[in-house]
């Protein structure tokens, strides 16, 4: 096999002239800064998570079978230069942009934090370092699908999301967001990249409280954290003085606790112990 790139997480490999090979590993970033710590068993949940929504989800997608704990294999594809996202809270960056004016919700939304969005809202970004939100005509005018691709990718996104919901509600769970990629094969759009808490916001339903900052089962436990901390501030200024951001040390209780929300996430989800 041959080696060809490494992600923020994911190291990928050419297996043959049809397939690739992932492998998860541990690696964890977050505001687009990659942590020099890592996050045990991150990468076997991320694997094992992402085989079980390709196999739930009916939409046609890239995956072939599991190769171990930290391995899938994949069709090759040409992946559209777009991330769909999906909120179905009124949450993350959404709130913030909404605030500055640069994005609107529909009209009577309550708008309070961690609210429930009247409809999931497709909301989707460019594939950047830096991802850049779009609309759907910035989406036409810089060329990145077009208006029938875009609209397939809009409602798929958003069925997927809704079922997606549908069966973390089952696990205890609410999906607060979701953001999934997609590619063509043989001039059909199909499910690729992974789907897992690396791409989706996941909160559980027994502590969930409008109005606050939520317990998170992802990725946000450590953002919350970087936040809280300053971090985040600290991060834009850099970026803003042409530097590169400084990770800082994650603490010990920050990683154990991740391992521990990822691996009860999966488990209550997917009725597999790891």
């Amino acid at each position: 096999m041959k080696f060809l790139t490494s992600g923020k997480v994911k190291d990928l490999y050419d297996v043959d002239e049809s397939t690739i090979l992932f492998k998860f590993s541990d690696r964890v970033s977050a505001y687009d800064v990659k942590f020099k710590q890592s996050i045990p068993r991150k990468g076997e949940v991320l694997c094992k998570f992402a085989e079980f929504w390709f196999n739930e989800l009916s939409v046609p997608n890239h995956f072939i079978r599991r190769e171990s704990d930290t391995e899938i294999i994949v069709k090759k594809m040409k992946m559209l230069p777009i991330e769909c996202v999906v909120r179905g809270y009124f949450y993350g960056s959404l709130v913030s942009r909404w605030k500055d004016g640069n994005v609107k919700v529909p009209e009577g939304t309550d708008t309070t934090l961690a609210a429930k969005l009247p409809e999931p809202l497709f909301d989707p970004t460019t594939k950047s370092e830096h991802d850049v939100p779009i609309n759907k005509t910035k989406a036409l005018e810089m060329n990145l699908v077009t208006e029938e691709q875009y609209d397939w990718l809009e409602k798929t996104s958003i069925d997927i999301y809704k079922k997606m919901a549908q069966i973390v509600d089952g696990a205890g769970f609410i999906l607060a967001d979701l953001k999934l990629e997609f590619g063509l094969l043989d001039n059909q759009i199909i499910l690729g990249d992974s789907i897992g808490p690396d791409e989706y916001r996941l909160w559980s339903k027994d502590s969930f409280e409008v109005g606050k900052i939520q317990e998170a089962y992802d990725k946000q436990l450590l953002r919350d954290w970087l936040t809280a901390n300053g971090y985040q501030k600290q991060f834009d200024d850099q970026r803003d003085a042409g530097e590169e951001p400084t990770p800082p040390e994650i603490p010990q209780a920050i990683i154990s606790k991740m391992t521990q929300r990822y691996v009860i996430a999966y488990e209550k989800i997917t009725g597999c112990l790891l």
